[in-house]
């Protein structure tokens, strides 16, 4: 019972009961420089650091991008299978259009006058008797189907006879030098528009101060044209620290980089698109398995007798990938919220407000 008395006493002491803090001066040399000095490195940390160095005072968002691009530039040919042949840009881009990018063809194997008939399989499909051959099989790694017979691929060899496009493509290497290098000066017009929709901020990469009669003459130059947004593929490939005869021979990839980093704390035009170029594809000498970028396709035909077709292309290229990067910071809410001089107007546009009251017939809540 005297327990229970006890603990009751205690805890009224401590309801009514009231703590407030004492506050320790002390008069020290010593103790009051390493408090400053931890109080300037705290204040150092936060201006220097937070607000000058990261610029944490800022708002940030990403960057919206669409590309398009045009390809411009004629190359000649003079071989012994096709003589004398200009080449436009419906010949050499493949597809017209691709979303930011586009492929330049700049060397080619042709196979031509190919019909749907019979004909030996290529080295590789070796055989002696026609139990070598089964009818009907179609394997990945040939060019058509089996007929079940074993016939002459040359005086001194034999294959299996496939039903396919013939003749077949020949396993050759790409010409050296490359059969259009005169697409080295080739040019590209690369329209960029870029959107950071936190601040409804749009801009596009051909500026203000460029015109028509300008973007009709200009080459973009680090130098002397460092806002035209046209392009030389010869100049792309050697600021990627690359020669554009040795990378048509067998093709690549290149990247387009196009950085948009803006501050709109400062003028909308000092925001303007900055150009890096390099080579995306692997190169290393001691792996050259495979190299370059390639791929085929055909074009089709009708005989006077109406028979079908066409002209096998081994096209090698350079594929252009363009890549947009950005960021966009501009000054943070609190400054502008509470210090600049419309900030009424920016709360009206900062914040929407929705009531949850139930309303009077009157419109009251």
């Amino acid at each position: 019972m005297t327990t229970n008395k006890g603990f009751c006493a205690s805890v009224c002491r401590c309801f009514f009961e009231y703590s407030t803090p004492q506050i320790l001066v002390i008069r020290s040399t010593k103790v009051g420089t390493l408090n400053r000095i931890i109080q300037a490195l705290v204040l150092g940390y936060v201006i220097g650091y937070v607000c000058v160095l990261k610029k944490g005072y800022q708002d940030t968002d990403g960057v919206l991008s669409s590309v398009t691009t045009k390809v411009k530039g004629v190359a000649v040919t003079n071989t012994s299978d096709l003589g004398l042949r200009v080449w436009d840009v419906a010949d050499y881009i493949i597809p017209p259009q691709e979303e930011s990018s586009f492929f330049v063809l700049t060397n080619l194997i042709m196979t031509l006058n190919q019909t749907q008939s019979h004909c030996p399989e290529n080295v590789g499909f070796d055989c002696v008797t026609d139990s070598d051959c089964k009818a009907g099989l179609s394997n990945t790694r040939g060019d058509g189907v089996q007929t079940g017979r074993c016939v002459n691929f040359s005086s001194v060899a034999r294959t299996c006879e496939v039903l396919a496009w013939c003749p077949l493509e020949l396993d050759l290497q790409p010409p050296d030098p490359p059969m259009l290098a005169g697409a080295e000066n080739f040019t590209v017009l690369i329209k960029n528009s870029i959107r950071y929709p936190m601040f409804n901020f749009n801009k596009r990469n051909i500026l203000p101060h460029v015109n028509k009669t300008y973007l009709q003459q200009c080459v973009f130059n680090r130098v002397t044209d460092p806002d035209c947004p046209i392009f030389r593929l010869r100049d792309m490939t050697t600021e990627a620290g690359e020669d554009f005869q040795t990378m048509a021979v067998h093709g690549g990839i290149m990247g387009v980089q196009i950085s948009w980093f803006c501050d709109l704390d400062l003028p909308a035009s000092w925001c303007v698109p900055k150009y890096t170029f390099r080579r995306l594809d692997n190169k290393d000498p001691e792996n050259n398995v495979a190299p370059g970028y390639n791929f085929r396709f055909a074009k089709y035909y009708k005989t006077n007798n109406n028979k079908e077709t066409r002209t096998l292309i081994k096209g090698f290229g350079i594929r252009f990938d363009v890549m947009v990067f950005g960021q966009v910071t501009v000054v943070c809410d609190l400054i502008v919220l509470t210090c600049m001089t419309k900030r009424n107007l920016y709360k009206e546009n900062k914040y929407s407000y929705v009531d949850d009251f139930e309303l009077l017939p009157d419109g009251t809540p």
